[in-house]
């Protein structure tokens, strides 16, 4: 999905500033369809809807009943940003600047034992129709050390390779896994979303691999925030890191306290209004 985006140089101009995309919007569940069902046609990830509906059986949802998808996202700030993937929500942006839009797609990423790592790397190469050396690893699970493009290759049909050795974007040949912890650490895409973004991504794109389970966000001087779960356990105080947030930001602001509390108890992915700026600082400060 692509949205008309263009990355906030600074906060000055906060009335103007929009850091949320897309809509939230509705379905009905039909006979037979899953949530991995739903989640595919929207391009969403199961996680997406499975922490939206903890309760609910996501293999046989109530026919009839109308969910709500969290077809709406608040985005990362990073500075310069070309490919942005936040881990914990489990979501891939992509910055077309020379477009002014932004493409967001889900993913699948490490399993725990083999988490996706975080920092600033580069897309170092492009494979069509990869070959995937298995790692040693696994090499006590089966006999194979090489697998060939195909049906049977994890790696779907293409490969982002990153300057990170053995780390890489790619493919996948069992879709149901995007929105899930089960790679070794690598990016996984549903087929119909790798296959473009391989088409307009460039040897020496930059790629930011970020970890957060809370983000902030602004829409016209109020304030968002989006939570997820902290899916590796990274976190030891997700209330006290947004307000540290929100202080280096050098704004001052009125915050929803209890209103935050809540959102990142539930973290059902979904952009919440906690507050507004009240102004800014003329340089970065800790007040609030």
């Amino acid at each position: 999905m692509s949205f008309n985006y263009h990355p906030p140089q600074d906060l000055k101009n906060l009335r103007k500033l929009n850091t949320i995309i897309g809509n939230l919007s509705y379905h009905i569940v039909q006979p037979g369809e899953t949530f991995l069902d739903i989640a595919r046609d929207y391009g969403l990830g199961f996680n997406e809807m499975e922490d939206l509906y903890p309760n609910i059986d996501p293999w046989i949802p109530p026919q009839g009943f109308e969910v709500l998808l969290p077809t709406q996202w608040i985005v990362p700030i990073v500075e310069d940003p070309e490919i942005v993937i936040n881990v914990a929500e489990m979501r891939l942006y992509y910055f077309r600047k020379e477009r002014g839009i932004v493409e967001t797609y889900p993913i699948g990423i490490g399993d725990i034992g083999f988490e996706t790592p975080v920092g600033s790397y580069k897309v170092a190469q492009k494979r069509k129709n990869p070959y995937w050396y298995v790692p040693k690893s696994l090499w006590s699970e089966t006999t194979e050390r090489v697998v060939p493009p195909g049906p049977d290759n994890p790696l779907g049909e293409y490969w982002l390779g990153l300057s990170l050795e053995a780390y890489g974007i790619h493919g996948t040949n069992f879709p149901w896994a995007i929105g899930r912890l089960v790679t070794l650490g690598c990016i996984r895409l549903y087929p119909e979303h790798i296959k473009g973004l391989y088409e307009r991504v460039n040897v020496g794109t930059k790629v930011r691999l970020i970890y957060e389970p809370v983000k902030i966000g602004f829409r016209g001087g109020e304030i968002y925030v989006e939570a997820h779960p902290d899916r590796y356990n990274k976190k030891k105080n997700l209330f006290k890191e947004v307000l540290a947030k929100l202080d280096s930001m050098g704004i001052y602001y009125h915050l929803d306290e209890a209103e935050l509390s809540r959102i990142i108890y539930a973290h059902d992915g979904i952009p919440h209004r906690v507050g507004f700026v009240k102004g800014i600082y003329d340089k970065k400060g800790g007040g609030r």
